[in-house]
């Protein structure tokens, strides 16, 4: 659902741009509650899954495509706000790199695909949390039915924007109607990714997903036949250390796979917006993307001429510029959450 530069007019761009701008700030003092030394790292590495998963487009119908938007996946796993600086990172990087969504248009990506189904697809999590089970199956329940519905609120959003400054006349109802209608489809693989990565996260380190917090039981130790209550100062940082590096570096393989082998078996047909866009008239007054002349444009490495290494280094490039970027605002981030410190620990540092 990348918007290229010349879909929606200039006045209405700058609108969104202002409008993710301010979403990013916001985001950005937010992110310092949700991020601590454990789930700093993770969100780098979500983004960077994000980024390889949006590689792997999927056939939806005929003709068309479609491919994991994520903000219910990032807002569930390392929180809403953090999710939003997350998709952030991931469609500057596409435009940037990869001229994938207008440069002009990014306050509208940013907009559409990240803040819209951040908010949406957390606060209907939120809303079945509280009437679900507590239990890890009913958590992973409540993220495959919000990220199903992200998908089509986003579809909503960018049909207001094109309402308000489409560059084309178009009966709205004719573009609602087609792009709720393909995108209700798309976001049937959206919420069986987000379910399984969700799901799978939890299994392993249900402490690290932000959306399932209070799933975890207090560690028990068997005495004289009887489970207790482990003291409060039982040592399990070693073996906690150990998982989350497993568990990153399971991530990151995953990404490079996805984004360097998998990502060339994907669906070559148009996405939902692209298709929706030909069929309805949308395009016409498209613009050449800025970044056209990139030497990784179209999601290629320039003079790589095997189409399948082309593709395969340009996404292992992708992720790792992704983490890395996306590592370093989230560690920036973390870094300034020192009015949450403790209060002796503050003292202590001013000695």
């Amino acid at each position: 659902m990348h918007v290229p530069d010349g879909f929606i007019n200039a006045p209405v761009s700058a609108a969104a741009g202002v409008v993710a701008a301010g979403a990013v700030a916001v985001s950005l003092r937010g992110a310092r509650r949700e991020l601590d030394e454990r789930t700093a790292p993770l969100a780098g590495l979500v983004a960077a899954f994000i980024f390889a998963v949006q590689m792997l487009n999927f056939p939806v119908a005929a003709g068309t495509s479609g491919h994991l938007l994520g903000g219910a996946l990032a807002a569930i796993l390392v929180g809403p706000y953090t999710g939003v600086l997350c998709i952030s990172v991931v469609l500057l990087m596409q435009g940037i790199l990869f001229a994938d969504g207008g440069l002009t248009a990014l306050g509208v990506n940013i907009t559409v695909m990240g803040v819209t189904t951040t908010v949406v697809s957390y606060a209907l999590f939120r809303g079945l949390a509280t009437v679900l089970p507590r239990t890890r199956r009913s958590t992973t329940a409540a993220a495959f039915v919000a990220a199903l519905i992200s998908v089509p609120a986003a579809a909503c959003a960018f049909t207001l924007i094109y309402w308000i400054g489409g560059t084309t006349d178009i009966p709205i109802g004719k573009v609602l109607t087609a792009m709720v209608g393909v995108h209700i489809l798309i976001g049937i693989g959206e919420a069986v990714i987000t379910g399984l990565t969700v799901g799978a996260v939890i299994a392993v380190r249900p402490d690290l997903v932000h959306g399932a917090r209070g799933l975890t039981s207090p560690l028990k130790l068997r005495i004289d036949g009887e489970l207790v209550d482990a003291p409060a100062r039982q040592s399990v940082a070693p073996a906690a250390a150990r998982s989350m590096r497993g568990l990153w570096a399971t991530g990151l393989v995953t990404a490079l796979v996805l984004a360097g082998f998998v990502s060339f078996y994907a669906s070559a047909n148009p996405d939902g917006l692209e298709k929706v866009a030909a069929d309805k008239g949308i395009d016409k007054k498209v613009e050449e993307h800025t970044a056209k002349d990139s030497p990784l444009a179209d999601y290629g490495v320039k003079d790589v001429s095997d189409a399948r290494l082309s593709g395969g280094l340009a996404g292992v490039i992708g992720v790792g510029a992704t983490i890395v970027v996306g590592s370093g605002v989230f560690w920036a981030v973390r870094r300034r959450r020192t009015p949450d410190a403790p209060a002796d620990i503050r003292t202590k540092a001013t000695v």
